[in-house]
C-alpha cells in the first residue's frame, strides 16, 4: 500500500463510490468539486493508493481566502500590515466512512499545511483557514495547533511560518 495525495480528475477516480457519512461532503465531491475546479474556485486534492487509484480514500478542498487583520489573536497581528492577511482556506476534508481510524484525516491535513508552505515560497500565505462545521470538529482542528479567530467561535486558523 502506498498512499499518493494527487488533485482531483473526475476521468479516473470515483466519486459515487465515495461516502463520508456527511451528505453535504459526498455531495460537494460528486456534484460540485470538478466544476469549482474547474472555475479556479477550489483544488480538490483526493488521497488514493497506488494499488486501487480509482478509490478515494478522503479528500480535502483548498482555495485562496484572507482573514481581516483584528480576527487574528493579539499575539499573531504582530509585525503584519493593516489589511486583509493572505490565507488559504480547507474548504471541506473528509475521509470515507470504510477508512475511518486510520489517521486518514491527520494526513489530509499535513497535506494542506505542506501545500500551504510550498505555495508560500512563491506568494505571500499567512495562514491556513478553516470554518469547522461543530464543536466537534473545531476539537481535531485545535488539537492540531489551529486557533479560534476573533470573533467567529467555528473560524479557526492556523499560523504557516517558512521557519
Amino acid at each position: 500500500m502506498v498512499l499518493t495525495f494527487t488533485i482531483l480528475d473526475g476521468r479516473q477516480h470515483d466519486r459515487e463510490g465515495f461516502t463520508c457519512g456527511v451528505t453535504a461532503l459526498d455531495d460537494y465531491l460528486r456534484q460540485r468539486a470538478g466544476q469549482h475546479q474547474r472555475d479556479g474556485i477550489a483544488t480538490t486534492h483526493v488521497l488514493i493508493d497506488n494499488e486501487q487509484p480509482a478509490h478515494i480514500l478522503g479528500y480535502c478542498t483548498l482555495a485562496a481566502a484572507q482573514l481581516y487583520l483584528d480576527e487574528l489573536r493579539e499575539n499573531d497581528r504582530k509585525r503584519l500590515p493593516a489589511y486583509p492577511v493572505p490565507a488559504i482556506r480547507v474548504g471541506r476534508l473528509a475521509v470515507s466512512q470504510s477508512e475511518k481510524g486510520k489517521g486518514y484525516g491527520q494526513l489530509l491535513l499535513g497535506h494542506a499545511v505542506n501545500v500551504a508552505l510550498s505555495v508560500r515560497q512563491s506568494m505571500g500565505v499567512r495562514v491556513l483557514v478553516v470554518d469547522a462545521k461543530d464543536s466537534m470538529v473545531a476539537a481535531f482542528y485545535e488539537g492540531f495547533g489551529f486557533r479560534r479567530t476573533v470573533s467567529e467561535a467555528l473560524t479557526l486558523y492556523l499560523p504557516i511560518s517558512a521557519a
